[in-house]
């Protein structure tokens, strides 16, 4: 099936954004806009065939344009946090954006990936999003060229592929920062069901910023090895959980060797939606929407905490300044590339929860 095309909005610029619409076969929907590279809607039917959309997100281009809360949004070149807001890299030091706290995150609020105009190129049930980056913008060296992909298949599954190439050594650690929400974007995200293929995850300090160490999550709160309510222990007595407000930490993927596997598998029981997630990356950041800014969403609908989670793939936040987290030092010698997929399903389909 054909890529449908509209008109979404206008810039401040007079630029004109478009939503390019990818639709199969089983009733599930996609809609993408070439701003900032951004899912802005996911219809899927639940168990009893009713398509909702189950993402956050606005109606309105003139939303995206502020989206403090990065709905939908493709977070680059470094998504989550780098301590002290700089980074060594070949014996020279990097300064970026001091944005949160003493830190920095999603490396820019008004230049970062999700708030640039993309080309956009329209295949056979996939959408190609283009754009190059300077050296030295936001502070990360090398000139970039930067490709995201979404590809919807006959099986429900909406892949998101990354591919980046930097004339210098350079940090790129990108993701998407949908907030899902199987219940339909109107509802709260307590009940549901997760399970997360990873023992261990990277503990915080203050200002979210990991400490270095890998920590087993047996015995945690942090403990999603056997599906749970994301409601059970969100509110624990837990030092780790006082420091994000709840969950938002980076799980360690188990056994993540640059492969796709599947690490986690959601599911809503009322609905009977479910989706499983896979990737090449060795790290996710959940967020459970702690702090989602008060606010009226799509088709009026009110967003607050919780409204939404996020699995941000990822390499671990502040790995430009730890020699023991996996490297996201991409340059010459070496290109990014990565896939994340979201197959959504219901319950009673021949996939299994």
């Amino acid at each position: 099936m054909s890529v449908r095309k509209e008109v979404f909005g206008q810039t401040k610029d007079g630029i004109e954004i478009y939503k390019y619409w990818l639709e199969n076969s089983k009733g599930m929907k996609v809609g993408i806009i070439n701003y900032g590279a951004i899912l802005v809607n996911l219809f899927v039917p639940d168990k009893e065939g009713k398509e909702e959309d189950v993402v956050l997100g606005y109606d309105s281009l003139e939303q995206y344009l502020e989206n403090t809360d990065f709905f939908g949004s493709t977070v680059g070149p470094n998504a989550n946090r780098i301590k002290g807001a700089a980074f060594m890299l070949d014996g020279q030091e990097f300064r970026l954006c001091v944005n949160d706290g003493e830190n920095n995150l999603h490396s820019h609020r008004d230049m970062g990936y999700h708030k640039r105009v993309w080309k956009a190129e329209a295949g056979e049930m996939t959408v190609s999003l283009t754009l190059e980056d300077e050296d030295g913008c936001m502070g990360f060296p090398g000139n970039k060229k930067i490709q995201v992909t979404y590809s919807l298949t006959e099986e429900n599954e909406l892949k998101i592929h990354y591919e980046a190439e930097s004339d210098k050594n350079t940090i790129i650690n990108m993701t998407n920062h949908t907030y899902f929400n199987l219940a339909g974007h109107k509802e709260k995200i307590y009940d549901h069901i997760l399970e997360l293929k990873a023992s261990a995850y990277t503990p915080v300090m203050e200002g979210l910023i990991p400490t270095g160490k890998i920590a087993s999550v047996i015995n945690t709160p942090f403990d999603f090895t056997r599906a749970k309510r994301i409601g059970e222990e969100i509110e624990a007595e837990d030092p780790q959980l006082k420091l994000a407000g709840g969950y938002d930490h980076n799980w360690v993927i188990d056994h993540a060797d640059g492969t796709l596997r599947e690490f986690a598998i959601v599911r809503e029981p009322v609905t009977g939606r479910c989706m499983k997630a896979y990737t090449d990356l060795p790290g996710v950041q959940f967020y459970a929407g702690n702090f989602i800014t008060p606010q009226s969403g799509k088709e009026g609908a009110s967003y607050s905490a919780r409204s939404g989670m996020c699995l941000e793939t990822q390499y671990f936040p502040d790995t430009a300044n730890r020699d023991n987290f996996p490297s996201a030092v991409f340059g010459p010698d070496r290109k990014y590339v990565s896939t994340t997929i979201y197959k959504l399903f219901t319950e009673d389909s021949s996939e299994k929860c």
